[in-house]
C-alpha cells in the first residue's frame, strides 16, 4: 500500500478503527461467538473453507467474523493464513466410496442400491420466511417431530428410503439411529449400474505422473483434468453456478442427470516417511457429485453416456453440482465437440474462477491512482486542444 498525501497514515489508522467499530456493531448486543458461527452458519463456513482451500472450521468461522460475513474476504484471509503453514506432504487419495454418508440421493435412479438418504435438505420445502426463528429457543420444539408426521421417502430426522425422493415404492424409513452409514462401510456407486451395462464411459484416465499441485505450479494451457478440477474446487461458487447455468441453457450443451450426490465424512490418511505405511490422521466432510451427461458415439465407439464430477469441502452440493457441469463442458475438445461457449473455454473459465485473484485485481482500482489519472487527463487535454484547432481550421476553410 502506498500513501499519496500527507497525513494518510493517520487516516488509514482511523479507517481501521472505524472498521473495528462497524465489525463489533452495537455494544449493547451480545458479541457473536465462533462456535455460534460454526454451528449455525455452517454452510457459510463450508464455503469459506472450500474457496480458501483450507479445511479448518474454527479458522473459517474466525475469518467470517473478521470479514463481517463477507465470504470472499473471509476466504482471502483463510488462504493468506494457509500460505504461512509448513507443508509436510500429501495425503493418500481419499476413498469416497467408504464415506460415512449423511446424505445420498440420485435424480436418475429410483431404486438406488443402498437406498436414498435425504439427510438435511431444503429441496422439498417452501421458500418462505420462518418468523418463529426470530424467537429465542423457538427451534428447540421443532427438532423432534411425531413419528406419524414423517414425510414419505425419509424420516423427519433425515432417514432413508429405497424408493425415490418422492417416497414411492420404498419400505418403511429407518429410525434416526440408522440415518447415516457407518464409517468404512463401502456404499455402492450409482453409476456402476450403467457401467455394468457398458452404457456409460469409464472414468476418464488420470494424467500420467504425479498429481500436479496448482498452489505451487499454476496451470498452463491446455491444462490437465486434475488441474481443472483443483481450480474449480477453489473457485467462486457464484461464478461457477452462473457458468453452469449458461451451459444448461445451450451455451455449452450440458444438461445432465444427477447420477449420485453424496455428503458425509471421509477419513484422511497420510504416509510418514519414517513409517512407510499410511495412518489415519483425521476426517473431513465432503460433498461429491457425479452426473450423467449426453451420450456420445462414433464409428469407433458405441453410443454411451458421459460423466461429470465435482467435489467440495463441507455441505456444498450446489458448488459440487456446478463443478460437475463445468467438468463435462470443459471436456468438449476431448470428446470431439465444437467449442462455442464460454463454459467450454478452458482458459476463460479457469483464469476467472478464482475469486481471490479476481477480487484483488478488481479492488485495487479503489487505491490511489492519482498520478496515472493526471497523466491521462493531460493527454486528453492535449488531444482535445488539437481537435478544437482542427475544427476551427475546417470552419475557416469552409467560409
Amino acid at each position: 500500500m502506498y500513501v499519496a498525501v500527507k497525513g494518510g497514515e493517520r487516516a488509514i489508522r482511523n479507517a481501521h478503527q472505524r472498521l473495528a467499530e462497524r465489525r463489533r456493531g452495537d455494544p449493547a448486543t451480545a458479541e457473536l461467538e465462533l462456535n455460534q458461527i460454526r454451528e449455525q452458519l455452517g454452510l457459510a463456513v463450508d464455503r469459506v473453507m472450500s474457496e480458501g482451500s483450507l479445511y479448518a472450521p474454527e479458522l473459517a468461522a474466525l475469518a467470517l467474523k473478521q470479514a463481517r460475513g463477507d465470504s470472499v474476504e473471509a476466504a482471502f484471509l483463510l488462504r493468506v493464513y494457509r500460505n504461512t503453514l509448513p507443508r509436510f506432504g500429501y495425503s493418500e487419495p481419499l476413498e469416497t466410496a467408504r464415506m460415512a454418508v449423511e446424505r445420498r440421493i440420485s435424480g436418475a435412479f429410483k431404486d438406488l442400491p443402498g437406498g436414498q438418504l435425504l439427510g438435511a435438505t431444503a429441496d422439498y420445502t417452501h421458500r418462505l420466511l420462518d418468523f418463529s426463528l426470530a424467537e429465542a429457543r423457538a427451534l428447540d420444539s421443532q427438532l423432534v417431530a411425531p413419528a406419524d408426521e414423517a414425510p414419505k421417502g425419509g424420516t423427519s430426522d433425515g432417514g432413508t428410503s429405497n424408493g425415490g425422493p418422492d417416497g414411492s415404492a420404498g419400505p418403511a424409513a429407518p429410525t434416526a439411529a440408522s440415518s447415516e452409514t457407518a464409517a468404512g462401510a463401502a456404499v455402492p456407486r450409482a453409476l456402476d449400474l450403467l457401467g455394468d451395462e457398458t452404457l456409460i464411459e469409464t472414468p476418464p484416465d488420470a494424467d500420467d505422473g504425479p498429481v500436479p499441485d496448482i498452489t505451487r505450479e499454476p496451470p498452463l494451457f491446455p491444462a490437465g483434468r486434475a488441474q481443472r478440477l483443483q481450480t474449480l474446487a477453489r473457485g467462486d461458487e457464484g461464478f461457477l453456478v452462473g457458468l453452469a447455468y449458461s451451459s444448461q441453457r445451450g451455451y455449452g450443451n450440458t444438461h445432465p442427470f444427477v447420477g449420485e450426490l453424496r455428503q458425509g465424512r471421509v477419513s484422511v490418511e497420510f504416509t510418514p516417511e519414517e513409517l512407510g505405511f499410511a495412518v489415519e490422521i483425521g476426517e473431513v466432510e465432503l460433498s461429491e457429485m457425479e452426473t450423467i451427461n449426453q451420450f456420445q458415439g462414433d464409428a469407433e465407439q458405441p453410443p454411451r453416456f458421459t460423466r461429470g464430477y465435482g467435489l467440495a469441502f463441507g455441505r456444498a452440493e450446489r458448488k459440487a453440482l456446478a463443478m460437475a457441469l463445468l467438468d463435462r463442458a470443459l471436456r468438449a475438445e476431448e470428446l470431439g465437440e465444437e467449442k462455442s461457449s464460454p463454459a467450454q473455454d478452458e482458459e476463460f473459465v479457469l483464469e476467472h474462477a478464482d475469486n481471490i485473484l479476481s477480487t484483488g485485481f478488481l479492488e485495487h482500482l479503489k487505491l490511489p491512482h492519482h498520478v496515472d489519472f493526471q497523466s491521462e487527463r493531460e493527454l486528453l487535454r492535449a488531444l482535445r486542444k488539437a481537435w478544437d484547432e482542427r475544427r476551427r481550421q475546417a470552419r475557416e476553410a469552409a467560409e
